[in-house]
């Protein structure tokens, strides 16, 4: 089910980490396609040293041992991705056999800076510019429109500040874009999450999805906004909430609740 009071659901939010739904899938489209494979070594794709032992499905299910954020950037709690432009994160790549954390292909390390590094390595790969990518081999076969790295001004929708103004959203278009930086409608999101996860539209799930137990699933969140998206397929039951404001926790508990206890909510 979408949660669908509140908020209006045609509105361009910020998404956050659902962002890597569509850039895990993008991955599994490009290999079905045979532009590249599951298990090729990123060195293959970037310019980064030999025997790095990462590979791109390491990438893309948080197996990399990469750290979650972006190393030797200024993290400030404004605009923590601000700094990360691309120029930063080719300099980083060069240098990716020393930022490990854990060996990679083992333990699971969440990490958004893996998924700058993966959607770097698919549109090195192709040589397109991961939007354009996005938008041809996911976005226009499902269907699905109003998913954007740029909203105009007039469409978008972001918490309000002191004094009534709105909040200035994150800088999330630079290198950290294939991790968390596009903003879609609510609809969208619907639409994504079920074409995925239920209908099976490209087959089975992308590794970008989290699971726990039989419900597969993944959230984000921004400077003032959250998201929830997830299913339980063998049911049928689906939910996406998007809240500004407030603790992304409420929104994750909020979605949980809807899937679990959905009688008499709407």
């Amino acid at each position: 089910m979408q949660v669908s009071k509140g908020h209006d659901p045609d509105a361009l939010v910020q998404v956050g980490s659902f962002t890597k739904i569509l850039t895990g899938t993008l991955l599994m489209r490009l290999a079905a396609k045979g532009v590249i494979h599951l298990d090729d070594p990123v060195e293959r794709w970037l310019n980064t040293p030999l025997g790095t032992g990462i590979t791109l499905r390491a990438l893309a299910d948080h197996t990399s041992g990469l750290p979650r954020l972006p190393p030797c950037v200024p993290y400030t709690r404004r605009d923590p991705y601000a700094a990360f432009t691309r120029e930063v994160l080719q300099q980083t790549i060069a240098r990716l056999d020393t930022l490990t954390v854990r060996p990679p292909g083992q333990d699971h390390e969440y990490s958004n800076f893996g998924y700058a590094v993966l959607g770097a390595a698919l549109t090195s790969a192709t040589a397109a510019p991961f939007e354009e990518l996005i938008h041809r081999h996911v976005l226009e076969p499902l269907g699905v429109e109003d998913v954007t790295a740029a909203p105009p001004v007039e469409r978008r929708l972001t918490p309000g500040g002191l004094l009534g103004r709105a909040r200035r959203p994150w800088t999330m278009n630079g290198a950290i874009l294939p991790a968390g930086g596009l903003w879609a409608s609510t609809h969208a999101v619907a639409a994504i999450t079920q074409a995925l996860l239920l209908d099976r539209h490209f087959g089975e799930p992308a590794p970008s999805w989290q699971s726990l137990g039989r419900l597969l699933w993944q959230n984000g969140a921004t400077r003032g906004a959250s998201v929830f998206a997830g299913a339980l397929p063998d049911t049928g039951a689906w939910v996406v909430v998007h809240r500004l404001g407030g603790s992304p926790d409420i929104t994750d508990r909020t979605a949980l609740r809807f899937l679990t206890h959905p009688e008499g909510q709407t």
